[in-house]
C-alpha cells in the first residue's frame, strides 16, 4: 500500500484552493444577484432562478470544452515540452472565441421562447431582459476561461483566482449602483445585476489578457506565439477531450437546470426556495471542483513523466481531501438550514421550503464531490467518454424521472425534486470513483 506523504497534500492544496476560490468567485456572482435581487421581492427572486437555469447549459457546456485545454497543457509541461503547450493555447482560444459566438446566438434565440416553459408569466417577463443582458457577457467569458485552463495547465492557478475576487467585488459594486439606484443612477431592479454581471466579465476578461500576454513568467511560452499556426489536429485533440467534457456538465447541470423548471410548475415560492438552497449547494460544489481542477493537472502531469506510482499518491490523497471537506460543508448546511436562506428572502413560505432543501443537500455533499473530482481525474487520464455516459444516465434516466415522480406525480414538491437528484448525484460519484480506480490499477500493473 502506498503511504502518503505530506508533500503531496500541500501540492495538492496549493493547486487546488485558488481554484476553490477562484470557483467561488464565479458562482458568487449569481448567488450576490440572487441575494441583493431577493431583497426586491420573491418574484424577481423567481424570475432571477428561471433565467439562470437556462443559462447554465450552454455556459458550462462552454466551460467544458474549455477544459479540454487543461490535461493537454499539463501533459506537455510534464513532458517540458513548451511549444507544444503553447500551440494548444493559440489553438484552443480559436476554438472558445467560435463557442463564445453561439452560446450568444443560442441564448438570443431561447428568449423568444421563455414562455414555452411553462412558468409563471409574471416571472417571464421578469426574466427576459435579464437574461437577454447576462447572455451578451458569455463571449468575453469564454475567452477568460481559455486563459484560465491554460495558466491551470501550467500549475498556476492564482492569477484567475486573484481576478475573479476582483471581479466579484466590481460585481458586488455594480449590483449596489444599478439595482437600487446609487450614485445617482435610476434603480434598475433585477435587470441592472445584469448589467453588473456584463461589465464584471469584460472588465476580468482584458485583465487577464493583458496579464498573461505581458508576465515575464509566460515570456518563453509566448515567444512561440507569432509563429504557431491554427491545426485542425490541435484543435482535433482540444475538443477530443473538452467536448465530451462539455456534456458531462451540460448533463448534471442540466438536470439541475430542469429541476428548477419542475419546481417552477409546482408554484414560484418553491422556485424560489429553490433558486436559494441551490445558490448555497453550488458553493460547495464550485469548491469541490478545485480539487477536480487539481486532479486534471496532478494525474495528467504524472501521467506525462510516466510516473505511476506518484499519480496514484496524489490522486488518492485529492480524493481523500474532497471528502473531510465535503463532510464539513455538509454539517455547516445542517446546521444553518434555518439560518441562511434568511438572508435571501424574508417569506416564511420561501425559507422554510429551502430549510428543508438543505437537509437533501447535506445528504449528497459527499457524493457530489466525489463525482467532481473523479470527473477530473479521469479527464487527467484523456477518459471522458464513459464518464459522459455516466453522467447522462445518472442524472437523466435516474434522477430527473425520479425526482419528477416524487415532486409532482407523489406531490412532495420541491424537496422530492431534490431527493431524485440526490439519487443521481450518489449513482454518479461511486461508478466514477471505481472507473478511476480500476484504470489506475491498469497503469500500475503495466510496469
Amino acid at each position: 500500500m502506498l503511504k502518503a506523504p505530506k508533500s503531496e497534500y500541500i501540492k495538492n492544496i496549493n493547486l487546488a484552493y485558488p481554484v476553490m476560490i477562484g470557483s467561488l468567485g464565479q458562482i458568487l456572482v449569481g448567488v450576490i444577484d440572487s441575494l441583493m435581487v431577493g431583497q426586491i421581492g420573491a418574484i424577481p427572486l423567481a424570475a432571477i432562478s428561471f433565467a439562470n437555469s437556462l443559462l447554465a447549459i450552454p455556459l458550462v457546456f462552454g466551460i467544458g470544452v474549455a477544459y479540454g485545454l487543461t490535461p493537454l497543457v499539463a501533459n506537455a509541461d510534464g513532458a517540458g515540452n513548451k511549444k507544444k503547450s503553447t500551440r494548444l493555447f493559440k489553438n484552443g482560444l480559436i476554438i472558445n472565441i467560435i463557442i463564445g459566438v453561439w452560446m450568444v446566438g443560442t441564448l438570443m434565440s431561447v428568449r423568444n421562447m421563455m414562455d414555452a416553459f411553462g412558468q409563471d408569466p409574471e416571472v417571464v417577463v421578469n426574466a427576459i431582459p435579464y437574461f437577454t443582458v447576462v447572455a451578451l457577457s458569455f463571449f468575453p467569458l469564454q475567452i477568460f476561461f481559455t486563459y484560465k485552463q491554460f495558466t491551470e495547465g501550467l500549475s498556476d492557478t492564482k492569477a484567475a483566482m486573484r481576478l475573479s475576487l476582483i471581479a466579484n467585488g466590481v460585481n458586488v459594486f455594480l449590483n449596489w449602483v444599478f439595482i437600487f439606484g446609487n450614485l445617482g443612477f435610476e434603480p434598475m431592479g433585477m435587470v441592472g445585476a445584469g448589467w453588473a454581471t456584463l461589465y464584471s466579465r469584460i472588465f476580468m476578461t482584458i485583465t487577464m489578457v493583458l496579464w498573461v500576454h505581458g508576465k515575464q513568467k509566460y515570456h518563453e511560452y509566448m515567444q512561440y506565439w507569432r509563429a504557431t499556426k491554427i491545426k485542425w489536429t490541435d484543435m482535433k485533440e482540444i475538443l477530443r477531450i473538452g467536448v465530451p467534457s462539455g456534456f458531462q456538465y451540460i448533463f448534471e447541470v442540466g438536470a439541475f437546470a430542469s429541476a428548477s423548471v419542475i419546481i417552477g410548475t409546482i408554484s414560484a415560492n418553491d422556485q424560489a426556495a429553490h433558486q436559494i438552497a441551490i445558490s448555497l449547494a453550488s458553493i460547495s460544489y464550485m469548491a469541490a471542483s478545485g480539487f477536480g481542477a487539481a486532479a486534471t493537472v496532478r494525474v495528467s502531469n504524472q501521467l506525462g513523466k510516466k510516473d505511476y506510482p506518484t499519480l496514484k499518491i496524489a490522486s488518492t490523497t485529492i480524493f481523500e481531501m474532497t471528502v473531510i471537506f465535503m463532510t464539513v460543508t455538509g454539517i455547516i448546511y445542517l446546521a444553518g438550514r434555518n439560518f441562511f436562506p434568511a438572508f435571501f428572502n424574508d417569506d416564511i413560505n420561501v425559507t422554510s421550503v429551502a430549510a428543508q432543501l438543505l437537509i437533501v443537500a447535506t445528504v449528497f455533499q459527499i457524493s457530489d464531490g466525489v463525482q467532481v473530482t473523479a470527473l477530473g481525474a479521469l479527464r487527467g487520464l484523456g477518459d471522458v467518454k464513459f464518464p459522459t455516459w455516466v453522467t447522462f444516465i445518472s442524472y437523466w434516466i435516474i434522477a430527473l424521472p425520479v425526482g419528477y415522480l416524487l415532486g409532482v406525480v407523489l406531490e412532495y414538491g420541491a424537496i422530492g425534486v431534490w431527493i431524485g437528484l440526490a439519487i443521481g448525484l450518489g449513482v454518479s460519484g461511486f461508478t466514477l470513483w471505481y472507473r478511476f480506480n480500476q484504470k489506475v490499477k491498469h497503469l500500475l500493473s503495466s510496469l
